[in-house]
């Protein structure tokens, strides 16, 4: 098995992380996030067309007039549509009148109006607040598992890895200004799972080296270990993206968003999993001591 340095560019590999966080977080801090309407509320248009509706036609259509923000999709049969608007000034009423003129103008099916509602934002703040402590808890069981499972050590750079995975994906949306919506949030919080996934995986074969490996410091276990998991980690991620992909392009519009932060995760989390996790074991000082309560374990000669 060839040997890989990976170790040996962790200097430049921590500075490019310190970088993307501090973009990531001066983005979420200047522009913040584009809310979807599942956070920001807003105004639910049911309208219905004799014939099955081209919802590409649809949200090119509204796209013209002004309506940007527009989330179009079937609601029940093909001839049904639901269209989700951001708070706009004026009456629900009268905004539901403006689209239903705006896409009977351009199409030649009748379009009628069935039912108008509207979402208020009190909805939006008690959405986020839950989907902020869903994921504070989960980066706190993570670690505690982690704790016992393995060692502090790795507790903490599993943590370590797991916020980097999650701010920079956060900081790709904002940066981009790709609406961020629950179909996104559920991505994230996938890609905590991902990236934990990958960074246990890891790590098993670290604790297992030390126990195992006679010869050699930390670095250079830490390097056989990531060595030894490459192409596993290689696999899993390639054939993960490939599935995402197929999504991306042709999975229609309300799931691009949910694509995309599983894209950008499982190439973070991969990423992370070799120079975020294994980087702080090293910067804390992991050592065979470590390990001592252990060693009564069989171990075996590998050099």
């Amino acid at each position: 098995m060839k040997e890989f340095d990976f170790m040996g560019k962790r200097k430049l590999a921590a500075a490019f992380s310190i970088l993307l966080l501090i973009i990531s977080i001066a983005s979420l801090a200047v522009q913040q996030l584009s809310l979807g309407l599942d956070f920001t509320g807003g105004t639910l248009i049911e309208v219905g067309y004799q014939h099955p509706a081209n919802l590409s036609e649809i949200r090119r259509t509204l796209k013209v007039a002004g309506y940007d923000d527009a989330v179009v999709q079937n609601y029940g049969k093909a001839t049904d549509v639901l269209v989700r608007l951001a708070p706009h000034e004026g009456e629900k009423e009268s905004i539901a009148n403006n689209i239903v003129e705006v896409l009977n103008n351009n199409t030649s099916s009748d379009v009628t109006l069935r039912r108008v509602e509207f979402v208020g934002p009190q909805v939006g703040d008690e959405l986020r607040d839950q989907s902020g402590i869903a994921m504070i808890v989960a980066l706190g069981v993570m670690m505690i598992y982690i704790l016992f499972r393995f060692h502090f050590k790795f507790s903490v750079g599993a943590v370590a890895a797991l916020f980097h995975d999650v701010i920079i994906t956060l900081g790709f949306f904002s940066i981009f200004h790709i609406p961020f919506d629950l179909t996104v949030l559920a991505a994230v919080l996938a890609v905590i799972g991902y990236s934990l996934n990958d960074t246990i995986v890891v790590s098993d074969r670290i604790r297992e080296n030390f126990h195992g490996m006679r010869k050699g410091d930390a670095l250079t276990i830490i390097n056989v270990s990531l060595s030894q998991t490459l192409g596993r980690t290689l696999i899993t991620s390639l054939t993960t993206l490939l599935v995402l992909l197929a999504l991306f392009v042709f999975g229609g519009e309300l799931i691009k968003g949910f694509s995309i932060a599983l894209m950008v995760g499982v190439v973070v989390g991969t990423y992370s999993s070799i120079y975020v996790a294994s980087n702080i074991l090293l910067f804390m000082g992991i050592c065979k001591e470590d390990f001592i309560h252990t060693d009564s374990e069989v171990v075996d000669d590998r050099p």
